[in-house]
């Protein structure tokens, strides 16, 4: 994991952000502690996806992110 740099929020949604685990072709992703552990996993611990503005819009989009959604949940037990 590396650290938030300056061009990095420090908070999305409900999850506070503490550092960047990768970067891919449709955005970042952060480990994030959700700030109400009771509504999330044990530890409130997840990855935090963002996603690049110029394909949030893209006709396929949709569909490619809905099946990393799926599979992430097959791997996580989500």
């Amino acid at each position: 994991m590396r650290p938030l740099t300056g061009e990095d929020q420090s908070h999305l949604g409900p999850y506070r952000l503490l550092g960047r685990l990768g970067a891919g072709g449709m955005g970042r992703v952060y480990l994030g502690r959700h700030r109400d552990a009771t509504d999330a996993t044990a530890d409130g611990l997840a990855a935090v996806k963002t996603i690049r503005t110029d394909i949030d819009e893209h006709p396929t989009f949709r569909a490619r992110f809905d099946r990393e959604v799926r599979a992430a949940r097959r791997v996580g037990n989500v």
